[in-house]
């Protein structure tokens, strides 16, 4: 049995490209992936940004990401397709199934340490900060004693 794993692919469109070139060619990345196995689970545009440096020739690109769960397989396949494309300038694949369970797993140990803390959770050996009052708010009950 294949494992569903998670990736983010970042890729860098050519700024030549229209809206609706960039949206006929994001939907057919995303067709790629569903055909061969994969589900979509986040598409979303970074919009049209300045680029660090010069990639041919090209000062800014528009940034798209998607996040895939699947095998593998359609990532090379997707790999393979935004090689060959001119559109593409750049693109970056990021396996984080990995990274965001130890992520999860640091915050479960972070509070289950905050609730063995004695004071309850949330404290990290701080003080309370009941000691510290406004001078305005000690004012107040002496006036009203």
């Amino acid at each position: 049995m294949e494992t569903k794993r998670q990736y983010e692919v970042v890729f860098i469109v050519d700024p030549t490209a229209d809206e609706d070139e960039v949206t006929r060619l994001t939907d057919s990345f995303k067709q790629i992936v569903t055909d061969q196995g994969g589900t979509i689970t986040k598409s979303e545009t970074m919009g049209r940004r300045q680029l660090a440096y010069e990639i041919l020739h090209k000062t800014e690109g528009s940034f798209w990401l998607l996040e895939i769960e699947g095998s593998g397989r359609e990532i090379a396949e997707l790999e393979r397709r935004m090689r060959v494309n001119d559109r593409i300038i750049r693109y970056i694949t990021v396996r984080v199934d990995e990274d965001r369970r130890r992520a999860e797993k640091f915050k479960a140990n972070r509070v289950r340490k905050a609730a063995k803390r004695p004071g309850g959770q949330g404290q990290h050996g701080r003080s309370s900060g009941a000691e510290f009052v406004r001078p305005e708010a000690v004012e107040a009950d002496e006036d009203a004693a």
